[in-house]
């Protein structure tokens, strides 16, 4: 939980104690974002955390209980980023057919996920097997996404787009291809154009949703 030693609210080089702390929040974001996804959560301490925000542990400790929360927090916001861009590309479709309104959530959910190795790491590779806690947190989220995919399986099954039937299963399935597959792609093969990412997990949805 953040705010644990509020900062002085006296103003120092023209900046408000507040803007002060939330610039050392944004630096040590910043540095779990590099460090988490280049080198990796085991092999980060806060030590470093800290030499590389520019921050005392003082600091660290006033907005994080500790790297577990700050992993958190960075997961927490690549989800909800993705979450919104794969919202609004889905609803910029809504007189498309099913394909192209897939096509164009998976378009947005690889660019903002993936485009960037270190955050397809942090989302895909570096929460895994953390803590129990950590576990909820990211099964949480697996369960957002399978809620969100199945309210875009019912709205096609209503349009007469998708076979009517519990598709609970086989979203389960689809987001652990589709989390393989673009982490797969962000740490090894970004030389295969973003297209043909696209292409074939729109292939591998449709499929799932429209074979009886």
């Amino acid at each position: 939980m953040s705010g644990r030693n509020p900062a002085p609210r006296r103003s120092y080089a023209g900046r408000s104690a507040e803007e002060r702390r939330a610039e050392r929040r944004d630096r040590l974001l910043a540095a779990g974002l590099e460090l988490f996804g280049t080198r990796g959560y085991a092999a980060t301490s806060i030590e470093r955390l800290c030499a590389t925000a520019s921050v005392s542990t003082r600091n660290f400790y006033e907005e994080f209980s500790g790297r577990e929360e700050l992993l958190t927090t960075l997961h927490r916001g690549i989800n909800e980023r993705a979450a919104e861009a794969v919202a609004a590309a889905y609803a910029r479709e809504a007189g498309a057919g099913f394909p192209a309104r897939v096509e164009s959530a998976v378009r947005a959910f690889v660019t903002v996920t993936a485009s960037d190795p270190r955050w397809a790491r942090i989302a895909f590779v570096e929460v895994i097997g953390v803590s129990a806690g950590l576990e909820r947190h990211r099964f949480h989220w697996r369960g957002q996404w399978e809620d969100a995919m199945l309210a875009m399986v019912r709205e096609a099954a209503s349009r007469g787009e998708a076979v009517d039937r519990d598709h609970r299963l086989a979203m389960i399935a689809v987001i652990g291809a589709v989390n393989n597959l673009v982490h797969h792609w962000s740490a090894r093969d970004q030389h295969v154009p973003l297209d043909d990412i696209t292409t074939e997990l729109t292939r591998l949805i449709v499929a799932a949703v429209t074979t009886p």
